[in-house]
């Protein structure tokens, strides 16, 4: 029986700009989302014998396991190729949840293609991006998994040239599960400029951007969080050419001249 075995990747958000709020209450955004390959989950997929399992060993995992996106993703292909048969999975957890770097929306994602690339559904990268977009906003940018500029609320998608060559990325993750709603809720929009301009930033020097390219989340998650302020500190004492945090964190993360 065939076995398709993929190794789902996290990100780090290179930035992230607050540009405003809708009048629905989302908050409009900047952030260049970039693949890390050294930090992956392991995930397996097999045509199951039986009715369907799905397991998970490594990092334990809170909540009902039916809810899990790797399911969800199985789930949404079969609602379009009903004769999809039952799958065994089984996910080897490494990437933290509730840290910024994506674990969860890069194991859908590399569902999706697995099972694509399992029963030759001959879906292409376009289509599985669009049916991923039911999961949560990240899991697109994963179908890709290169660097891409979003905006707008975080779901739309541009591809853009980043050049870390001599850079290595190193990424800690405190026991901290740092809630994204929590975050936005004690953000204040209006503390920040709106014109400020993401790419013009990060088209300068890697060793420029340290007193330029901002993660406006940091001000609230910090202020809830302390010790992540520290850690950061701890990357620019170690030799961090740029230290900061991914997304709503708690993932914080350096960059060092290889």
């Amino acid at each position: 029986m065939s076995v398709f075995t993929a190794y789902p990747n996290c990100k780090i958000n290179l930035g992230l700009l607050i540009k405003g709020k809708r009048a629905d209450g989302y908050h409009l955004l900047e952030t260049v989302m970039y693949p890390v390959f050294d930090l992956k989950d392991k995930l397996e997929i097999r045509e199951s014998k039986g009715d369907g399992s799905f397991s998970v060993s490594g990092i334990e995992l809170s909540g009902d396991a039916t809810d899990n996106l790797c399911l969800k993703a199985f789930r949404i292909l079969r609602e379009r190729f009903p004769d999809l048969p039952p799958v065994d999975i089984h996910l080897e957890k490494n990437i933290p949840a509730g840290a910024g770097l994506g674990g969860g929306s890069s194991d859908a994602a590399f569902t999706l293609q697995g099972i694509n690339t399992l029963f030759q559904l001959g879906l292409s990268d376009a289509a599985l991006a669009k049916a991923g977009e039911k999961l949560g906003a990240d899991v697109p940018f994963f179908i890709y998994n290169t660097p891409l500029l979003a905006t707008g609320i975080g779901t739309d998608f541009e591809k853009v040239e980043i050049n870390l060559t001599g850079y290595s990325v190193r990424i800690l993750t405190p026991p901290i599960h740092s809630s994204t709603v929590a975050a936005y809720k004690a953000l204040d929009y209006r503390m920040f400029n709106p014109e400020r301009s993401l790419i013009s930033v990060l088209g300068r020097p890697v060793t420029e951007w340290k007193e330029l390219l901002e993660n406006d989340l940091e001000v609230p998650v910090f202020g809830l969080y302390p010790e992540l302020a520290r850690i950061k500190q701890q990357l620019y004492e170690e030799g961090a050419v740029y230290a900061a945090m991914s997304g709503s964190g708690s993932a914080v993360f350096g960059i060092f001249k290889a």
